[in-house]
């Protein structure tokens, strides 16, 4: 038997269920419409007041549901309640119900679902929402048809032992198995469902050949009884047939570390929707590995190390501006569920990070303390690919990058050891990390010394851009000149035919008080005429908490950026970007402010060298050739780049990011610590060759 052994409730009332729930059994099912309502709301009740219990609808009147609409409400129903339900699906026609009720659920299939049965027919039907796990599909019947049905479609089959003998049920299981074997299914991959009586010990129900047995709620015994059953059962990772049959070559699915097989992710599972793409890419990795601890860490690098001609993409949040963390046909290891935050010292202002979180989740976890860190202007991106590249935030003019206040890391490195870095233990790997991405181990939590923070004064602006090139230089001048408490960015896009360009700017002071507010904003807003302003005084969770909770990234494609520092927004290189806009060849430009604090810090204190740039420019296009082209005239004006938003993997952008001795220092210490360049598939460093 391949199915852990389940224990389950047949109720006709909410009270019933929680009763079930609270004697520890497994599942609560719905056998029938009751006097007093409909089945389906019963069910749907029964979630909203229970917590662990599995829920199943095991006799819906389908010749009352579309099976489209079915598919959409159970969706929403496994979402509401945690990924609890299971369907028992009966009737005529059957065969073709299960599939449509199937296609609406895959909602990581592109496009609407279009089914053209005998019986039914969808011409064509919206998917989804993708519910929170596979809801597994019973079907009943104990008729020849209805038994090659289950070996064909099912996820399990249901009997009911007072209409069903022990020859009978023999008879069925065999039957079941032929037309699973006929479809090229495993028939292990069925589960066996009983409806019982109270009066089965142990011996007869392991005799029975079943894995989940349904009791009616009248009759409820306490399950210590049967614990020897369940005990003694299987506790596997079951994949199905139609799983395996979506696996990409090359990669040993069935040699997963037993610490990770329970949150891998495969291209057929339900979960691969979720984590196939990132925020802007479209991906389709052949496995999603999961570590939420450490040694699990540790776990699949060994599995990745196994794999050495495969690409290998290493993920936290998944915002992935640059598009290395997802790959086609390769692995990722996505560290999303290492995302707790902890103060570990409160006198320090002292916080320990893993990861997976979210900057708006750090930012409002330590909100209640008064502090804050500088992270980014995106609430949704994770910490490990920002916190290992720089981090230019809100706040950088004043308080520096986020790397700066970094105090020490825990990494997993190439060859599986864990180890500390900081400025007194491995402090030449605590240098590389702060600025040289992922080419040397991953980082599985992080300690900063967050700083304080009080109400933030935020101005988005909408200015006018006739004169593109004008507008630049003024504002590059304005923000030079601000008071250090400014930070913020500029946003133009190109020309719209018979509408005026604008820019956005967008500004954070670190100051609390009003008045000094508008008079560092003054000289900002003065530069250009205004057509909208809006400036609020706000705690720093108010401008970075701008992502949205739950859902899952859908990126499409491959955009294209570039990236550069730069000193001064002078006059020649504002008319090139000028230029560059007015061709269309890109989406958007977008300038940040850095400068300030940020130069504060000595080039050679850490891996991100290129302290002097008061400003970091990007553009996003679509087509790399265009953008590239057009992109080669702005270069000469720029002295470095900024690692997470450029996507040009060829060798020169190595050297744009990196002053020789920085390069040659990161070198030799790839050669120590990554020779074999497992952590290949992002800002690469190939090691010094000797």
């Amino acid at each position: 038997m391949t199915h852990p052994v389940r224990f389950g409730a047949l109720v006709t009332s909410v009270a019933e269920a929680r009763r079930a729930e609270e004697l520890g059994y497994d599942l609560v099912a719905v056998p029938h419409a009751p006097d007093d309502g409909d089945d389906w709301t019963l069910l749907t009740w029964i979630a909203a007041h229970t917590e662990r219990v599995g829920l199943v609808a095991t006799a819906l009147d389908l010749t009352r549901r579309e099976p489209a609409v079915l598919g959409r409400s159970a969706a929403s129903l496994d979402l509401l309640s945690g990924g609890r339900l299971e369907l028992a699906l009966t009737g005529t026609h059957v065969d073709e119900i299960t599939g449509i009720v199937r296609g609406i659920l895959d909602a990581g299939e592109a496009g609407p679902l279009r089914f053209l049965g005998e019986h039914h027919r969808v011409p064509k039907a919206q998917r989804g929402p993708l519910p929170a796990h596979r809801i597994p599909i019973w079907l009943t019947g104990n008729d020849q048809q209805s038994l090659r049905l289950a070996g064909r479609l099912a996820d399990a089959w249901v009997a009911d032992l007072e209409q069903v003998s022990a020859d009978e049920l023999a008879t069925a299981y065999q039957q079941i198995e032929a037309a699973a074997i006929e479809a090229d299914r495993d028939p292990e991959e069925i589960r066996r469902v009983l409806i019982i009586g109270p009066g089965f010990g142990p011996a007869e129900l392991s005799a029975l050949g079943a894995d989940t047995f349904l009791v009616r709620a009248g009759d409820l015994p306490d399950l210590s009884a049967w614990e020897t059953v369940r005990s003694s059962s299987a506790q596997i990772i079951f994949r199905p047939s139609s799983v395996r049959a979506k696996r990409r070559p090359g990669i040993d699915y069935d040699g997963v570390p037993a610490s990770l097989a329970g949150t891998a992710v495969e291209p057929g599972d339900l979960d691969y929707a979720r984590v196939r793409s990132t925020y802007m890419r479209g991906g389709a990795p052949g496995l999603v590995l999961r570590p939420r601890t450490t040694s699990e860490v540790v776990d699949a690098l060994a599995f990745v190390r196994r794999h050495p001609d495969l690409p290998f993409g290493l993920r936290s949040a998944g915002h992935g501006m640059s598009g290395r963390s997802t790959n086609d046909g390769g692995i990722v290891v996505s560290v999303a569920a290492m995302n707790t935050i902890e103060v570990l010292d409160e006198s320090r202002r002292l916080i320990k990070v893993g990861p997976g979180a979210r900057w708006m989740d750090v930012a409002q976890a330590i909100h209640p303390y008064g502090w804050a860190l500088s992270s980014g202007d995106y609430g949704g991106v994770g910490v490990g690919g920002l916190a290992t590249a720089g981090g230019v935030g809100w706040l950088a003019r004043k308080h520096g990058l986020t790397i700066d206040h970094l105090v020490a890391a825990e990494m997993v490195l190439a060859d599986g050891r864990v180890v500390r870095a900081s400025a007194t233990e491995n402090p030449d790997l605590f240098w590389a990390v702060r600025g040289a991405g992922a080419n040397f181990g991953v980082v599985t939590s992080f300690e900063f010394e967050a700083y304080d923070v009080g109400n933030v004064g935020f101005a988005q602006l909408v200015m006018a851009a006739d004169d593109p090139a004008d507008l630049l230089v003024k504002w590059g001048r304005a923000i030079e000149e601000a008071p250090r408490d400014v930070s913020g960015q500029l946003i133009m896009g190109p020309p719209r035919p018979g509408q005026p360009a604008f820019a956005q700017v967008m500004a954070v002071v670190d100051n609390d008080d009003p008045e000094t507010i508008i008079e560092a904003l003054q000289p900002i807003a003065a530069i250009a005429p205004l057509y909208q302003q809006n400036v609020v005084l706000t705690p720093y969770t108010g401008v970075i908490s701008n992502a949205a909770e739950g859902g899952y990234h859908q990126g499409a494609g491959e955009p294209v950026s570039r990236s550069g520092l730069i000193e001064h927004l002078t006059p020649e290189f504002a008319r090139a970007a000028a230029k560059l806009l007015a061709s269309g060849v890109v989406h958007w430009f977008q300038i940040r402010t850095v400068g300030g604090a940020v130069a504060d810090v000595p080039e050679s204190a850490t891996a991100y060298a290129h302290r002097s740039a008061n400003f970091s420019v990007i553009v996003m296009g679509s087509s790399k050739q265009r953008v590239d082209a057009g992109w080669a005239a702005l270069a000469e004006h720029f002295d470095g780049l900024y690692l997470s938003f450029e996507t040009d993997q060829s060798p020169e952008r190595i050297g744009d990011a990196f002053p020789p001795e920085t390069l040659a220092r990161l070198r030799e210490l790839k050669h120590r610590y990554d020779p074999d360049n497992l952590f290949r598939d992002n800002f690469n460093i190939k090691a010094a060759t000797r």
